[in-house]
């Protein structure tokens, strides 16, 4: 059975983004082939993509490396982010569905009970969950793809501190989620554009060589075509 390539692609960017491929380093086929479980079809497929995205770049007599971004490409991303996301939300206050709207709510109730509790981690899973379903309302594949790209690269390039008031914070998400549901789209724009300069204000750029937090490296293997239930 051929191994679709955006799962091994998903499976390469996430490597990347947890520093098991370290920025600079040579990607190839071969190697990841063999790491990933899959032929090398899928493989350089997946580097193809991931060059496109800027996670990948070929070097003349190295091949495929992952890329070494700088300080000022770093911050356009976040700029870039601060732009896009509440032009997301306006839209989903104009094209959200129903569905959306049930499992942003449920994402606030279940956020703001975990913020109470003080768990962190639980809280930035239900984060990037809520603005992934956000970006989703917003009716437009290529801004939720744009968004998508730049969710991973940021979390890529800088390392976010826990919010200081992470029940405020919660309350700002609810707040979004309220603007949506009454289609005011300038509401919601603006509610998610203090958010997201809020949020912007936590992140701090990586070192060059620095590793993630520890609870995101992974060292083992990382293999696509497992045939087994996943756990």
């Amino acid at each position: 059975m051929r191994i679709p390539a955006h799962s091994v692609c998903t499976a390469i960017r996430d490597d990347i983004v947890a520093g098991v491929h370290e920025r600079g380093s040579r990607l190839t086929e071969e190697v990841l082939a063999r790491r990933y479980g899959v032929s090398r079809v899928p493989v350089r497929e997946a580097l193809r993509t991931l060059e496109a995205e800027g996670f990948v770049v070929t070097r003349r007599h190295a091949g495929a490396c992952v890329a070494e971004p700088t300080e000022q490409e770093a911050a356009d991303l976040l700029e870039m982010r601060m732009l896009l996301e509440p032009l997301g939300a306006a839209r989903a206050a104009q094209r959200r569905t129903e569905a959306h709207l049930k499992v942003l709510r449920g994402l606030v109730r279940l956020g703001q009970e975990r913020a109470r509790r003080g768990s962190s981690e639980d809280l930035r899973s239900l984060g990037g969950w809520f603005h992934e379903t956000l970006a989703q309302a917003s009716g437009s594949p290529a801004l939720t793809s744009m968004l998508t790209q730049l969710r991973h690269k940021i979390s890529w390039m800088y390392t976010v501190a826990a919010p200081a008031d992470p029940v405020e914070s919660w309350v700002e998400h609810g707040a979004i989620v309220d603007a949506v549901a009454r289609g005011d789209g300038e509401r919601a724009r603006t509610v998610t554009a203090v958010h997201t300069e809020r949020a912007t204000a936590a992140h701090r750029l990586r070192a060059p060589g620095g590793a993630p937090r520890a609870d995101r490296v992974r060292t083992s293997q990382h293999p696509v075509n497992t045939s087994g239930p996943r756990h």
